[in-house]
């Protein structure tokens, strides 16, 4: 089964299948898994991250559910990339991807994701069942001075592609991703480090987590405005917050204050917090995600 063809079938006993799907005018690569008539269950890295992220959780899921991992524009096994990385295009990616679930789905989204997730419930509704915010990113006071984010991101493409003609980043993105994980987790990476090459030895990859490190702030201040103008569903929501790999206990107490303000968001909504985990809790915690997402299922139905 090749990661790059038009259309993987997926197996009457739910095997994974691997395929580039057209959403909007990008493709983005996405993995599919479980009963083909279980809840469907749209699951979103955060900065940088690929599908395999998910592997541990994913193992725990898809016995029940239909598990839909994906690869924003340009990172995975995605595409580069042709509109440069916005809140709204990162909500029409998702929704593009819960109309072919047959929606709705329960969102899944980890740090950064947890924009787009929540931005695709504030604008479309009618496509999210629930959520599960896994160590959301949260800016209590986002602002900018100046918008230079599109500007930006032809140079990010650039130096990515300078990265891969040059082979740097076969060498930069492994390397990067491993420095990164080092902080981030207690477990090492969940699939062969063949697999982790194939990623991150891609000029694209690096030129697009340049590109999503710079619209970061953007996203908060575009997602801060959407909430004074469209509410937020009454939904199931858990918010996962992880507590690790944070120094001190003020800095502590303020994360999950300010997740438990987004568990607020619905009068569904919970928030639990994991002192043991790392901020990839998706790896280091996949019985709490798991644990999280059968709670939003059994919430579901009773909405």
């Amino acid at each position: 089964m090749s990661d790059r063809s038009p259309r993987s079938p997926r197996s009457a006993a739910g095997a994974a299948a691997s395929e580039l799907v057209n959403v909007g005018r990008e493709q983005v690569h996405v993995v599919e898994e479980g009963p083909p008539d279980g809840p469907p269950l749209l699951l979103s890295s955060g900065l940088g991250g690929a599908w395999f992220d998910w592997r541990p959780s994913t193992d725990l899921l898809r016995d029940r559910n239909r598990v839909i991992a994906f690869d924003r524009p340009g990172l995975g096994l995605s595409p580069a990339a042709i509109a440069a990385p916005t809140l709204r295009r990162e909500a029409d990616v998702l929704a593009a991807l819960a109309e072919r679930a047959g929606r709705p789905v329960t969102v899944v989204a980890h740090s950064m994701a947890g924009f787009h997730a929540e931005a695709l419930a504030r604008l479309r509704p009618d496509l999210v069942r629930g959520l599960v915010l896994v160590d959301p990113s949260y800016e209590p006071h986002p602002h900018e001075l100046v918008r230079y984010a599109a500007a930006v991101t032809p140079l990010a493409t650039a130096a990515g592609v300078f990265f891969g003609a040059t082979r740097l980043a076969k060498v930069l993105g492994p390397l990067g991703r491993r420095a990164v994980l080092k902080h981030t987790s207690r477990r090492d990476e969940p699939v062969p480090d063949a697999v982790v090459r194939s990623v991150y030895g891609r000029g694209t990859v690096l030129g697009t987590v340049i590109a999503e490190d710079i619209a970061y702030r953007e996203q908060a201040v575009d997602l801060a405005r959407l909430r004074e103008r469209r509410p937020f569903p009454a939904v199931p929501l858990v918010v996962l917050t992880a507590l690790g790999d944070l120094k001190g206990e003020a800095r502590k107490r303020e994360w999950s204050e300010g997740h438990a303000r987004l568990a607020k968001m619905t009068p569904y909504g919970s928030q639990v917090d994991l002192p043991d985990s790392l901020h990839m809790v998706q790896l280091d915690r996949p019985d709490a995600v798991a644990d999280a997402v059968a709670e939003v299922l059994r919430a579901e139905e009773t909405v």
